[in-house]
């Protein structure tokens, strides 16, 4: 998808409206995801790398939970950021939480510094998905978990019928009518229909190096958390 060459771009377009809109898409159910996600790993860790930091809201959850003691942030859009930051300073967190424009093709750390490396909902937006993932074993430590959240397809076909119609026609449609923007909302659309998830997702991340892979469908099957260490 030509999108993703200026995905930060992209983002930066809606930044504004991405979280009410997420979470009014999600009726707030998204929520549920991200304190499952961050609650399923297993070790505090001293420093975490939370890829496609956005508005923060896992990096938030991450620090609420107590599961590092600062959380690194990296991502391509800028105006996503800067909503995060003014999140995590109203929250009291700023210290713990920092924020750096950089890509997770190409990330400017040293070798395994991370405890707990973390994505939620940005891996089906690299444009080279082995690469980012090549490049979280990379910087994370011997014994470090991943915790990845992607959006993903129900299996049952009636819930996959209800969701497409939904997905395919509603969702766009409200997201153009609300953030003015008329490509943004198509291609969340089309970047989820046209990403790996499940199996084929576990295989990439065994492919990268990771070990101990598994994946637990959320909600039918809507959103997917992967679970991996090195």
């Amino acid at each position: 998808m030509n999108e993703k060459k200026n995905i930060g771009g992209l983002f930066d377009r809606i930044a504004s409206h991405y979280d009410s809109l997420n979470h009014l898409f999600s009726l707030n159910i998204d929520k549920r995801w991200r304190r499952q996600a961050v609650a399923s790993i297993n070790h505090k860790g001293d420093k975490c790398l939370d890829v496609a930091i956005g508005t923060a809201d896992l990096a938030i959850e991450i620090i609420r939970q107590d599961k590092a003691q600062t959380v690194q942030g990296i991502d391509l859009s800028e105006g996503m950021m800067n909503i995060g930051k003014e999140k995590v300073e109203k929250k009291g967190i700023a210290e713990r939480i920092d924020f750096m424009l950089a890509s997770a093709l190409d990330m400017p750390f040293a070798d395994e510094c991370f405890d707990i490396v973390t994505c939620s909902y940005g891996v089906r937006n690299f444009a080279d998905l082995d690469k980012g993932l090549q490049e979280m074993h990379r910087v994370l430590k011997q014994g470090g978990e991943l915790r990845i959240l992607e959006f993903s397809y129900p299996e049952n076909k009636f819930i996959a019928w209800v969701y497409d119609i939904y997905f395919t026609h509603i969702m766009p449609f409200v997201g153009r009518l609300l953030s003015r923007d008329k490509t943004a909302y198509t291609y969340f659309n089309h970047s989820v229909k046209n990403f790996v998830w499940g199996k084929e997702m576990c295989g990439h991340l065994r492919q990268a190096g990771f070990h101990n892979v598994t994946y637990q469908p959320q909600t039918f099957g809507i959103s997917t958390l992967y679970k991996s260490k090195k």
